[in-house]
């Protein structure tokens, strides 16, 4: 397997792969994560935030109602679900993109 690596990246397919194709998808990879960073920070902004500090536990003005038993599908909780989903985008196409670079570094 060592083999087929090694003889794989003194060949001239590595050496096309490594000039032509991986520029160009560092280009792509940073275009993403620009784009999941805008993402992410309008959905942070756009979360509603609770004032009362934790003080529902020592004053018990912590109310059961409909709304608070279906969180699940409330605004907060699919805008903190996508929140999540751009910030594992953005640390996958961070790792990518670094990847490409020591590839690219050792031909």
């Amino acid at each position: 397997m060592n083999y087929f690596i090694s003889t794989l990246l003194d060949g001239e397919i590595a050496s096309d792969f490594a000039t032509k194709v991986l520029p160009v998808l560092r280009y792509v990879l940073f275009a993403i994560i620009i784009a999941a960073a805008i993402v992410m920070i309008i959905t942070t902004l756009m979360q509603s935030t609770d004032n009362n500090n934790g003080m529902d536990a020592f004053t018990g003005a912590k109310q059961e109602s409909y709304y608070s038993q279906n969180k699940g599908a409330s605004r907060d909780s699919i805008l903190k679900r996508i929140t999540i989903a751009m910030a594992v985008i953005i640390l996958v196409c961070i790792l990518t993109f670094f990847i490409t670079e020591l590839i690219a570094g050792i031909k």
